[in-house]
């Protein structure tokens, strides 16, 4: 560890681009996580390559998603294997953004579902972007909001909105007539901001330097509520999928990524003179901790 560096010729985004902006420590990058009672394999580019030959693969959610999509192009870099083609997509808004955003529960968005049926592999995730101010809809019509302050709104919960959202996408998943990929669910990752009891939105920052012992981890309600509505949804669709001949995968990361407070660029996603509101505590370095998600991701993909 680590499989590539900032030397490495992937394009490691800027905002979590650690060693660029001098984070001081590495060790960050040396921790690995070990699962109970066996050894997760190694990431091995050569054999993710082969099993993906004339195939592809989309990511649908949010930057995180994103976060994750150029974790594997880094790990898949190498000369001997030629050029990687890859599409951006169209993500959520900031989840930073206070304004609040118009989010469609019983649609899929249209910059994802059209193109899908043609996929291979899909992995679906997304967890923070719905603590954001949201404006719901339903049929085309305004059914409620959370936290937008709108009058004789009904306010909806972030709970209602997050099984909506996962239910619509394996509906859709499952009734396009020529889809026939494998779905992996990546389930949420919660922030490590320590801001003394504040909410996730708040100042604060993740200055850590190594990883949380079990017994230093925190439960966050919230993350903990989600983590369960993603696992209901998911196996609700995984039995359906199963009838028509589809293949689900639970890429599970929340456990093992609890323990990593050390892996988020922190204030290391920028230049020290540049204005940034607040430290990154959601995201997570390249290389780092997130690498082990491809991990599992070529493990789950082989078996």
């Amino acid at each position: 560890m680590p499989y590539y560096t900032n030397e490495t010729k992937c394009v490691i985004d800027n905002r979590q681009n650690c060693m660029k902006f001098g984070r001081p420590d590495s060790d960050y990058m040396k921790w690995r996580w070990k699962p109970n009672g066996c050894e997760l394999p190694l990431f091995d580019a050569a054999k993710f390559l082969e099993l993906v030959r004339g195939k592809s693969m989309a990511f649908v959610g949010d930057s995180v998603a994103r976060n994750q999509m150029q974790s594997l192009i880094c790990l898949l870099t190498n000369p001997l294997y030629g050029p990687l083609i890859w599409l951006g997509v169209n993500l959520a808004p900031n989840p930073f953004n206070k304004s609040p955003a118009n989010l469609t529960l019983d649609l899929p968005d249209s910059s994802w579902w059209p193109e899908i049926e043609s996929y291979n592999f899909v992995i679906v995730s997304s967890g923070h972007w719905f603590l954001k101010p949201l404006l719901f809809y339903v049929k085309g019509k305004f059914v409620g909001c959370h936290i937008c302050r709108k009058e004789h709104a009904t306010d909806l919960n972030v709970y209602y909105a997050y099984r909506m959202a996962f239910r619509t996408v394996f509906r859709t998943l499952l009734t396009l007539p020529k889809f026939k990929g494998t779905v992996f669910m990546r389930t949420v990752t919660g922030s490590h901001v320590d801001h003394g009891g504040g909410s996730w939105t708040e100042d604060g920052d993740c200055a850590w330097t190594r990883p949380f012992r079990r017994e230093e981890a925190r439960t966050d309600e919230v993350i903990s509520e989600m983590y369960s509505i993603q696992v209901e949804e998911f196996r609700a669709a995984e039995r359906e999928g199963r009838k028509k001949g589809l293949k689900f995968g639970l890429l599970d990361i929340s456990e093992a990524m609890s323990l990593r407070p050390d892996g988020h660029p922190n204030g290391y996603g920028h230049w020290p003179h540049e204005k940034i509101r607040r430290p990154d505590c959601l995201h997570w370095c390249l290389p780092g901790p997130i690498d082990i998600w491809n991990e599992i991701l070529l493990h789950m993909m082989m078996h």
